[in-house]
């Protein structure tokens, strides 16, 4: 995978500009077109950082299936406070889920 193409191809896809990235990320204009032409290379930090900015998590930029879908922030609140419940709290927790999903 060529970072940079995808780097570019999720900022577009989500409308955001290299101006507005750059701001949210600390990392410069030049540095992110750079980036996305080929030209430098991302260390783990620096794409981390736009990584995050852009509201996802490295395994969703790396994983190039068409199929994905990103989280919201509050499924990734849920998702947190979920993975620190014990294995009976949110065994009760998904059984609530699947009786209110069939009141509908």
């Amino acid at each position: 995978m060529h970072v940079g193409k995808r780097l570019k191809q999720v900022r577009d896809s989500k409308n955001i500009s290299v101006y507005k990235l750059s701001k949210d990320s600390d990392v410069s204009e030049s540095h992110i077109r750079n980036l996305e032409r080929g030209t430098k290379s991302a260390t783990v930090e620096t794409l981390e950082m736009l990584v995050v900015s852009m509201n996802m998590t490295m395994s969703e930029f790396f994983n190039e299936d068409d199929s994905v879908t990103y989280l919201t922030q509050d499924e990734k609140i849920l998702l947190k406070y979920y993975r620190t419940l014990s294995k009976d709290t949110s065994k009760a927790i998904v059984e609530f889920c699947e009786k209110l999903n069939h009141t509908k």
